[in-house]
């Protein structure tokens, strides 16, 4: 059973919480979506945790290419000082590493992607929405599974293409704090889950871990789910 997490953004008491759900149901498989260890308290611990996965299949989100430097990087608010943060605890070895990682896969459960198959920033609504036939990008794959909005959803196109969103693990957006996630099973096809941690707990490690400023922001979004 492969299971798909996105969008951990180093926040390992999520993390260790969804993969201690994705085991208990018989996970044996990993696809990682991207955006793995900047804007939370532990970027190291989870990328190393993501690591001891066997066979896990990795692809690059948003945050892995501004690590190594990218000309859309904001440059206000709390992001430039959160990626350097990112980038000290991580080093330079492992930013090199996730620099590289490919944009997209193709499995036998579908097309991946970060944010989209065109590119890692733009993305798919939970309802249809006017130019998304261009972020499909010539995909052939019946299932394109993305993240980076932070929103967990599955519809079904006109065309017959199954969207899947699995959602946040470390920062949901859609006012449910609970870790999401997916697992893609056989016969039965998605199933979009949630897990309940200790998410102020994370906003406090968060916190203790790099001090004041940045940090507000993002313990802000943890607590409340919501930009």
């Amino acid at each position: 059973m492969l299971a798909l997490l996105y969008d951990i953004h180093g926040n390992l008491p999520a993390l260790e919480a969804v993969l201690a759900d994705a085991e208990a149901a018989g996970a044996d498989r990993w696809l990682l979506g991207g955006d793995y260890g900047a804007f939370g308290g532990w970027p190291g611990e989870a990328v190393a945790r993501l690591r001891a996965l066997d066979g896990a299949q990795w692809i690059r989100g948003n945050t892995e290419r501004w690590l190594g430097g990218a000309p859309d990087i904001p440059s206000d608010g709390a992001v430039g000082p959160a990626l350097a943060a990112a980038r000290a605890a991580l080093g330079p070895r492992t930013v090199a590493e996730l620099v590289v990682l490919p944009e997209r896969l193709t499995l036998l459960e579908g097309s991946f992607s970060h944010a989209s198959p065109l590119n890692d920033m733009e993305s798919f609504a939970p309802e249809p929405h006017d130019g998304e036939d261009r972020l499909i990008d010539g995909v052939q794959s019946k299932r394109l599974v993305f993240g980076h909005t932070h929103v967990q959803f599955t519809r079904r196109r006109e065309d017959g293409i199954e969207l899947v969103n699995p959602g946040s693990v470390g920062i949901p957006l859609d006012g449910d704090r609970r870790a999401a996630y997916a697992l893609v099973h056989e016969e039965r096809g998605v199933e979009l889950r949630r897990v309940a941690y200790d998410h102020e707990a994370a906003a406090a490690g968060l916190r203790d871990n790099f001090g004041d400023g940045w940090t507000d922001v993002f313990a802000h979004r943890i607590l409340e789910a919501r930009l």
